[in-house]
């Protein structure tokens, strides 16, 4: 049981993936090899047609001497075998030899018998025929010479077939073949150690980026150097693309813990004091204390809302794709959720919008966020009446809050958006970390955030560009 679960284990645990060299080598082996099985069957059908073109020659040879000593004597072939036919074949020691000659009609006038001539009409009568068969249960290569008698007393053609087993052949095309192999598997051994070399070369560009990575801090984040190969200044530019990423999402996360601790020291400060004094004031002072304790935690709330928000539009701008979305829709929903009527209940709040698609390429929530902090703004520090509205400049999307108020002054507005900015922290109350979301968000889309003053008050208005001109940069 323990050495089935042991087996269990082994079989089943992970297997440590592959290196690339690994990968590489194992494709151009696999290539190496295809080949090789190529070069050797390629190798061996040359050897075999090398052997068959310098045997053939000499089976014809030697028919043909025995042809050229066929003479006519009464009316009837005469053989005298030449020794020098038989001497040719002797190149080949440990094969046996065959010959036979026929009549025109395929009576057998000398020779050994058991090989029978092949149809007339498959040969042509002016060149020697090459056929293969078996001699004593071996394969043998034959030929057939004919020559052609025109006298008196006989006429017609007398048939020479000479035939030599195959060992000489095979032995022969088995020594190129092996040849050729040899050489083969040198070249290939070659090319295994130049692949490797060159392999582990190119790769070089990768030891070194990892050895970099290696060595690199874990908390830093800078961009890395890009050398080497296309191909790996391609992947070094995305680890930099990823890291600036990740680098803007932890420095975001710095920020909203250093603005916390910046931006709750005070309220918190002051909510403790205001307790403090309302325990040790009189009791007819307490009711005054209190009411101010409630006042202070309500803009503390506030301030945590807007701090909360700011982190996930921070959050959305980072990770959420842009997809179309229609202004229109976006100052709808605001105006449709009602929330000014829990802020300040009794405002008039108006909507202006035009009546064709105002589409941008941004993240809905987050152009939500902005534009809640930007009408949050105008009813707490502007002047009623409020309105909402959705317009376009040029190749350029607006949406906008204004309100009948003067607005901030000149070096307020300059501040105005930034971090730490607090134009009224004595007051418990802000317009700069509402506004700076509104700032977040235009920059994170392309556009911008705009305040300017007119005759009919002042007005904030975020500005993006249109969707057409968005695809077009």
């Amino acid at each position: 049981m323990a050495w089935g679960t042991g087996l269990f284990r082994v079989l089943s645990a992970p297997r440590a993936p592959r290196t690339l060299l690994s990968r590489v080598m194992f494709g151009v082996l696999s290539l190496l090899a295809l080949g090789g099985v190529v070069v050797a069957i390629a190798s061996f059908a040359y050897g075999r047609s090398a052997a068959r073109q310098a045997f053939d020659p000499l089976l014809v040879g030697a028919a043909q001497d025995i042809a050229e000593s066929i003479s006519i004597f009464d009316g009837a072939p005469l053989i005298e075998l030449p020794v020098s036919a038989f001497g040719l074949l002797s190149l080949a020691p440990d094969d046996r030899i065959f010959y036979a000659v026929h009549a025109p009609d395929g009576t057998l006038l000398t020779g050994y018998e058991g090989i029978v001539l092949r149809d007339a009409s498959q040969r042509d009568p002016t060149r020697p025929v090459f056929f293969d068969d078996q001699m004593q249960n071996d394969p043998a290569r034959f030929v057939t010479v004919p020559r052609r008698f025109a006298e008196r007393a006989y006429s017609g053609q007398v048939y020479v077939t000479v035939g030599q087993t195959l060992r000489a052949r095979r032995a022969m095309a088995l020594d190129l073949t092996t040849r050729a192999l040899v050489v083969t598997a040198i070249g290939g051994i070659a090319l295994i150690i130049s692949a490797f070399l060159v392999i582990r070369s190119a790769m070089r560009p990768l030891d070194v980026l990892t050895q970099e990575l290696l060595r690199r801090d874990p908390y830093d984040l800078t961009p890395m150097r890009t050398h080497g190969p296309a191909e790996v200044n391609v992947m070094v530019q995305a680890m930099n693309r990823f890291m600036s990423r990740l680098d803007r999402q932890v420095g975001a996360m710095k920020h909203l813990i250093s603005d916390t601790a910046h931006q709750l020291r005070t309220p918190v400060a002051a909510i403790r004091a205001q307790a403090e004094l309302a325990l040790e004031d009189d009791t007819l002072r307490r009711p005054q204390r209190l009411e101010r304790l409630i006042w202070r935690t309500r803009s503390l709330g506030t301030l945590l809302d807007q701090m909360l928000s700011r982190a996930l539009v921070i959050h959305r701008t980072e990770n959420a794709a842009p997809t179309p979305v229609d202004l229109r829709d976006i100052a709808l929903t605001v105006l449709e959720s009602r929330d000014h009527e829990v802020l300040a209940p009794g405002t008039d709040v108006q909507l202006q919008i035009e009546e064709a698609e105002v589409i941008v390429l941004a993240d809905e929530i987050s152009l939500g966020e902005a534009v809640k902090n930007m009408l949050a703004n105008a009813l707490r520090h502007g002047v009623a009446p409020v309105v909402i509205g959705v317009s376009t400049q040029g190749d350029m999307a607006e949406i906008w809050v204004q309100d009948t108020g003067p607005g901030p002054a000149a070096d307020v507005r300059r501040t105005i958006g930034q971090r730490f900015e607090r134009s009224a922290a004595s007051k418990g109350n802000s317009a700069g970390l509402g506004l700076s979301i509104v700032r977040a968000v235009a920059e994170a889309f392309g556009g911008g955030m705009e305040m300017e003053n007119s005759e009919a008050g002042f007005r904030v208005t975020l500005r993006l560009p249109t969707q057409s001109q968005r695809q077009t940069i």
